[in-house]
């Protein structure tokens, strides 16, 4: 090979690298967008039991095509609350065997030497897929396009690292050079390196298929480099988790160790085995003969799936392991009373679907928030006891940061490819914020009216103080059936919800005759009817944002 040639594959090469990170970019983001809806309810069942954990770490992985944003979403849900030590360890798990997926269809797709090869047919799916979407309209049929259309773009890059690879094998130099990297554990640390820098284990163990079929690198040196790439795909996770809470520290802890357990376990095999003069490429070449990408697929599939048999039943001496590697130290109570997400996280645009399920739960406890504020608010203006004071206004923090935050957050999903119903909701989503927080200032106005109710010594009569109570049960009851019509997209509740909300209308213009007879009786001050009436009218209020939240559910389905 000349200087050109040389050139030529090295660029090969890189565009190869290039257009299999793409693919598999392309691929993730529309089946998450097509699947979100199942992908959403995945994580919740993740902590039924360890093994259904497992299941949903790699069914997600398989799905999203990357264990690196698996294991940040499974940091943030830890970051959040949402997910126990024990249940992330096991969805971890579950994703080290999901991402051997990318690699057995690259085996796949390396066969077929004396007729048409499956990488040249699966690659073909890349102009169905690109023809689906220049001419679908329906946006579930654009996702099947750019499923397909990445899919073959996976085979494309992988045939032009492949020519890359076979160039460089006419090369002696080239394999002299490779062939120095004798050592288990350089080939390891080579490995992690490199899976750190491209940030793909699946990239890297593509690669080390393509090197090992081209002749570039034995088996075994695939085997340890792919090894290697385990431990080099926990930098993602453990960036995310340096920024988090101390759990989701932990989170990033159990990955690391659990990795790097598996390679550790697997270094010592092998150094017993080589005593014996066999190693792992003896060993698979003889249960996989005359196919070299069978064997470091095969060999990665099952020394993934080795290592969560092993280290599954350990999993909770592993949780109290990172507990005393990462302690509980006092925290600042003013810290923990500050606002803050308790759902969303940072790390989880990486993945839109579940960004907007965060999102949506963000928005159902900062419903639960104000209904609260709501409810101290009627009692306060009742007996005039402050008590729940500190309470009420934390909260109020918390709902102006909720307002104003997730307004942000929900413009960066936007900006992600999304499925249209997704889209539909988030935009619903921006103004639900601001009823949520119009009835959080609701709730100051009533606590103000009891203000002056205190400075003027006075207090509402028993008749007064029974109809404000039994106003709240009903706006209370309202809110029940508008949250299960928002929660689940129930059009009954929905139907249920403003058949109360006219009730209370109703309920409000009579407790204002009510007060009227009151005061015309000399039962009631101006002062106590003037605060009365103001409170009847933010209470209805109230119930009119509550609704408004509830009839959302119109835009989208």
């Amino acid at each position: 090979m000349n200087a050109t040639e040389i050139a030529t594959s090295i660029l090969s090469l890189i565009a190869g690298v290039g257009i299999f990170l793409i693919a598999c970019t392309m691929m993730s983001a529309n089946l998450e967008a097509l699947g979100s809806k199942k992908l959403k309810s995945l994580f919740a069942k993740a902590s039924k039991s360890k093994l259904l954990g497992v299941g949903v770490g790699a069914v997600t992985t398989a799905v999203i095509q990357s264990s690196s944003a698996t294991s940040v979403m499974v940091i943030g849900f830890v970051n959040a609350g949402i997910m126990t030590l024990t249940q992330a360890a096991t969805v971890i798990y579950g994703a080290n065997i999901g991402t051997t997926i990318t690699g057995q269809l690259v085996a796949l797709g390396m066969f077929g030497a004396d007729a048409i090869s499956t990488s040249v047919l699966f690659a073909a799916f890349a102009g169905i897929g690109a023809f689906i979407l220049a001419f679908a309209k329906k946006d579930r049929l654009q996702r099947l396009g750019g499923i397909m259309a990445g899919f073959g773009m996976l085979f494309v890059g992988l045939s032009m690292m492949s020519g890359a690879m076979s160039d460089f094998s006419e090369l002696d130099s080239v394999k002299i050079f490779l062939a120095q990297f004798k050592n288990p554990l350089l080939l390891v640390c080579i490995g992690a390196i490199l899976t750190a820098v491209i940030q793909s284990s699946s990239v890297m163990t593509s690669m080390a298929i393509t090197m090992v079929v081209a002749g570039l690198i034995s088996l075994n040196q695939g085997i340890y480099i792919t090894m290697g790439a385990n431990i080099g795909t926990c930098v993602t996770a453990l960036i995310a988790g340096i920024t988090s809470t101390k759990n989701a520290k932990r989170t990033a802890l159990i990955h690391l160790i659990f990795n790097i357990s598996g390679v550790a376990v697997f270094l010592l095999i092998g150094l017993f085995m080589n005593i014996g003069g066999i190693d792992y490429g003896f060993l698979f070449n003889k249960m996989f003969p005359g196919a070299p990408q069978i064997q470091l697929s095969m060999f990665h599939t099952i020394f993934n799936f080795l290592t969560v048999i092993t280290v599954l039943p350990l999993t909770d001496l592993l949780v109290k392991l990172v507990a005393k590697m990462i302690p509980d130290r006092k925290e600042d109570r003013q810290k923990l009373n500050e606002p803050c997400f308790r759902f969303f996280e940072e790390h989880m645009l990486r993945t839109p679907p579940i960004a907007v399920q965060q999102i949506k739960n963000e928005i159902i406890e900062m419903a639960n928030t104000a209904v609260s504020n709501f409810d101290t608010a009627c009692k306060v203006i009742c007996d005039l006891n402050y008590d729940d004071m500190e309470a009420f206004r934390l909260r109020e923090k918390q709902l102006n940061f909720l307002q104003s935050e997730l307004a942000q957050v929900i413009g960066k999903v936007l900006k992600e490819d999304l499925a249209e119903r997704d889209r539909l909701y988030l935009i619903t989503a921006l103004r639900t914020l601001i009823d949520l927080e119009r009835v959080g200032d609701y709730a100051e106005n009533i606590i103000e009216y009891a203000d002056k109710l205190k400075d003027a010594n006075t207090k509402f009569s028993e008749e007064a103080i029974k109809e404000i109570n039994d106003l709240r049960e009903l706006i209370m009851t309202l809110y029940e059936k508008v949250m299960i019509a928002y929660r689940d997209h129930d059009k009954k509740s929905l139907k249920n919800a403003c058949e109360i909300e006219e009730e209370i209308d109703a309920v409000t213009e009579q407790m204002t005759q009510n007060h009227i007879k009151r005061l015309s009786n000399g039962e009631c001050t101006i002062e106590v009817g003037t605060q009365f009436i103001s409170f009847s009218a933010n209470a209805e209020r109230i119930s009119d944002h509550f609704i408004n939240v509830a009839k959302t559910i119109k835009s989208y389905r």
